[in-house]
């Protein structure tokens, strides 16, 4: 899979609900009433992950969580983090 170019990028986070670029990757952090509620979100990415074969980097801070996505092997984002972000986004919506 190819890496996105900065024009596809810019694009791409206009797409997005509060996933900035850092680096090589795009990051989103989320809060939650508690940590039940937290690890249940990350459960459910996780489930998102394993059917995409895509894992995103997980930060859990008690009730905050952030993600991280970037396609390793390439280098930088593809269309695979941005879809998977696509993905968490719904599941917040």
């Amino acid at each position: 899979m190819a890496r996105l170019n900065k024009k596809q990028i810019k694009s791409s986070l206009l797409e997005l609900n509060g996933w900035t670029l850092r680096g090589e990757e795009i990051r989103r952090k989320f809060e939650f009433v508690d940590f039940a509620r937290a690890m249940g979100f990350v459960n459910t990415v996780a489930l998102y992950a394993e059917r995409a074969n895509h894992h995103p980097d997980i930060d859990i801070r008690w009730n905050k969580i952030t993600l991280s996505l970037s396609t390793h092997s390439e280098g930088g984002l593809t269309a695979k983090d941005i879809s998977l972000a696509k993905k968490i986004d719904l599941l917040i919506s």
